[in-house]
């Protein structure tokens, strides 16, 4: 019994109550109670963005260190997306002064999502959200494209593979709305087929390559911070 109690053995059993404290106070303790990090998900207390298509930074908390950042980064911004255009760089810079929310490659990230929706809705036939994303008469001539395939009981096979370049062609503030025009060179997969499957236009097994110019407008004194497609056309 004494040699259990010899004094190498008390220190040993001293130092290990010591790290046992430590840990507790740092890690804490568990009481069983803890909701999994699922429920703290659906709790809200982990919380994601839900924009679909951002097209505007996010906000900040100092507006003064703000404004300096903002007009740093927007002038590095257009030197790279303008290069050496200087029409385009001054129309850039006039979007940017009117909406204080435009941020050159903010806005192309969110052109080339909303790009990728459009024309995978446009297959697919989905009016409300072509409804949503496009100005009244451009929705209402890809709703008419729509009602003819309908119409003559054609199906679209698509798969949109990707956007191998895309660049902003021009940009313009009218003193109403800003206006930012971006070519999309795509690659996708299409096959239009009729009613009995046969095939009317395109390939399902060959990707092949679409060029398109479309415009984006909003008004920036709108609460809507949302753009939409004002014009489409396709490039040779």
């Amino acid at each position: 019994m004494n040699e259990f109690f010899d004094l190498p053995t008390l220190i040993v059993i001293g130092l290990a109550i010591v790290i046992l404290f430590r840990l507790r106070s740092v890690l804490g303790t568990r009481t069983g109670n803890e909701r999994p990090p699922v429920e703290r998900h659906k709790s809200g207390e982990v919380k994601s963005d839900d924009t679909v298509v951002p097209m505007r930074p996010r906000g900040v908390t100092n507006p003064e260190l703000d404004d300096e950042f903002r007009a740093r980064k927007i002038e590095a911004e257009i030197e790279q997306f303008a290069r050496d255009n200087a029409p385009l760089a001054a129309g850039l810079k006039a979007v940017a002064e009117a909406d204080q929310t435009f941020m050159p490659k903010s806005f192309l990230e969110g052109a080339k999502q909303a790009y990728e929706m459009i024309v995978t809705s446009f297959a697919a036939g989905d009016r409300a959200t072509l409804k949503n994303l496009l100005e009244k008469d451009v929705f209402e001539g890809f709703q008419s494209a729509i009602a003819e395939r309908e119409a003559a009981k054609q199906s679209v096979d698509f798969t949109f593979v990707g956007l191998p370049k895309v660049e902003i062609s021009e940009a313009e503030y009218d003193k109403k709305n800003v206006t930012v025009t971006v070519r999309f060179h795509a690659e996708v997969v299409s096959a239009t087929r009729d009613k009995d499957g046969n095939l009317v236009e395109g390939n399902a097994d060959q990707v092949q390559s679409i060029a398109d110019e479309w415009s984006f407008t909003r008004n920036p004194k709108s609460r809507d911070p949302n753009w939409k497609v004002s014009s489409t056309s396709q490039l040779n």
